[in-house]
């Protein structure tokens, strides 16, 4: 195997990780609830790792969304859940 060949199959694995990254109020931000599917944890078990923890991250680190972003967001994404494990149709 070549190098380019390596380089590209490891590109294409990151492709799934590259669509979760949405550009917010000019930062590259990955949703709480993609990292911790990422991680293989509940996003309630992250927030609280995170917020345990929180000294050993940049003060940048995470942001709360305004109803406006969220909402906004939720229809470039598709998100139809309005809250827990419920549905609009």
């Amino acid at each position: 195997m070549t190098r380019h060949y390596i380089y590209n199959r490891f590109m294409d694995s990151l492709e799934p990780i590259k669509r979760k990254i949405y550009e917010i109020r000019g930062q590259r931000v990955m949703l709480d609830r993609d990292l911790a599917e990422l991680y293989q944890v509940t996003t309630g078990n992250l927030n609280k790792a995170v917020k345990r923890n929180i000294r050993r991250f940049p003060l940048d680190f995470m942001f709360q969304l305004t109803k406006e972003e969220w909402n906004s967001l939720r229809f470039q994404i598709g998100i139809l859940e309005t809250g827990r494990g419920k549905y609009k149709r």
